[in-house]
């Protein structure tokens, strides 16, 4: 068995580890972390994933000199190819749809985007001579038409999760299929129909298997080994212990830290007590959240809970970390920072280097904007670069939100002409509307009281 390493970057010793986080090579810090598949609009259960891979990317590179962060995405996929019946759709035309809607999700709660976002099916051809190495070295076989990893073939398999095969035999074999030398061993390759989407192979017409894309998008594009593969625990088995496993073998090597040095696993979101999932039809899409809440709020409730800890997701959470957000934005504002900085000595920099504890970094800028502390600037800088997500009210209506714009722009063209009486005039109009706008930095800002 072997110990899961999760990155804390402080001077303490590594979660479940004895020494602190080691970057393979300090001037360039490898993080690759498991992307959407493009079939659905994001739920807020695949969002807190996403804003935890986020998180740990910003911490680094408020860290390390350059950060080169990865994430996926996958554009091949049996829920892909169901969604695309049943929408009438391409699959090529369902993933670019859902795809802009995720940049679009991702943007609104604060998401940098990747330093490289690599597309499954850009790599097809890559990922049958990945498999074709597998098949010389015996560690995957062909069985009506699939490619299958030959799991007994990796002594370590389950090492991640800690699961032992033989405990997984002993259990259920409700659905095996017969052509599969062990109920444990899982697909590389799997044939296509005429009317599925699919790739000339040596074995046929077919499509790759999930686990195998992230395998070869992440040694192509970030060479093994990497720092850091990180994603949802759900994803921990059997996704990266079968990643670990086809790695390893293609190499040629037992020792799991020969594909990725360190793992970062976040933990569910939980709604009525069970795991959010759109298999379960307990979902809710950011989407329904824009409604009422700004990307802000959502955000800091994403990281109200440690990254490793479930989230029990209510309304009431949502509410909470609004009247925070609010409250602390009010004195963000009295601070002209015309750029937002990571401060590692900053106490709310220090709370996030202790394993990303964030909700101590949310504690810590209570208290700091509560006692008007001297340092207080920094603190709001770096609180800002991690918690910065849009500050825009998509609840207003559309065409008030217009008019506003429109008046707003008319006095400003006012000031620049000397037209105060007219600027005043347009102002005072705003003020019935109970809109307060704010000047900062040659921009105005406005919100609705």
């Amino acid at each position: 068995m072997t110990e899961e390493r999760v990155p804390q970057l402080s001077d303490c010793s590594l979660y479940q580890s004895s020494s602190k986080f080691v970057p393979i090579d300090e001037n360039n810090v490898r993080y690759y972390s498991c992307g959407p598949t493009v079939y659905n609009n994001i739920h807020i259960g695949n969002a807190r994933a996403f804003v935890c891979a986020d998180l740990l990317a910003k911490v680094l590179r408020g860290i390390y000199k350059k950060v080169t962060f990865v994430s996926n995405i996958t554009d091949i996929d049996d829920k892909i190819i169901e969604a695309s019946v049943k929408e009438k759709i391409s699959i090529k035309e369902l993933s670019k749809r859902y795809f802009e809607q995720y940049k679009k999700d991702t943007k609104f709660l604060g998401i940098d985007d990747p330093d490289n976002q690599p597309f499954a099916t850009d790599f097809i051809k890559e990922m049958i001579d990945f498999i074709n190495v597998l098949i010389d070295k015996d560690a995957a076989y062909v069985a009506n038409g699939n490619v299958l990893f030959r799991v007994k073939s990796f002594k370590n398999y389950g090492i991640l999760s800690e699961r032992i095969i033989q405990e997984q035999d002993s259990g259920s074999r409700v659905d095996v299929e017969t052509y599969k030398e062990d109920p444990n061993d899982f697909t590389l390759w799997k044939p296509s129909t005429d009317d599925e989407p699919g790739w000339d192979s040596p074995w046929g017409l077919g499509r790759p298997g999930w686990h195998l894309e992230c395998s070869v998008m992440s040694e192509i594009v970030l060479g093994v080994p990497f720092d850091i593969h990180g994603g949802g625990n759900d994803l921990k088995f059997p996704h990266h212990d079968n990643e670990i496993a086809q790695t390893c073998a293609y190499h040629s090597n037992e020792s799991a830290e020969s594909f990725a040095k360190y793992w970062f696993h976040n933990g569910f979101l939980n709604l009525d007590n069970e795991k959010m999932s759109k298999s379960l039809g307990n979902v809710v899409y950011i989407d329904d959240l824009k409604k009422n809440f700004k990307g802000n709020e959502i955000r800091l409730a994403l990281l109200s809970t440690h990254y490793r800890q479930p989230i029990p997701w209510s309304l009431e959470l949502l509410e909470q970390s609004k009247n925070i957000y609010q409250k602390l934005n009010r004195e963000f504002k009295k601070y002209n920072l015309k750029e937002l900085k990571f401060y590692k000595d900053s106490k709310v920099g220090k709370a996030l280097l202790d394993d990303l504890n964030t909700p101590l970094a949310i504690r810590e800028m209570q208290r700091l904007v509560s006692s008007n502390d001297s340092d207080l600037e920094e603190n709001i800088s770096t609180f800002k670069y991690i918690f910065e997500g849009s500050d825009q009210d998509l609840s207003i209506d559309k065409k008030l939100s217009n008019e506003i714009e429109k008046l707003i722009e008319e006095r400003n063209n006012a000031r620049n002409n000397n037209d105060y009486e007219k600027a005043d005039k347009i102002r005072d109009k705003l003020s019935e509307m109970n809109v307060k706008i704010n000047d900062v930095n040659g921009k105005t800002e406005w919100e609705i009281l």
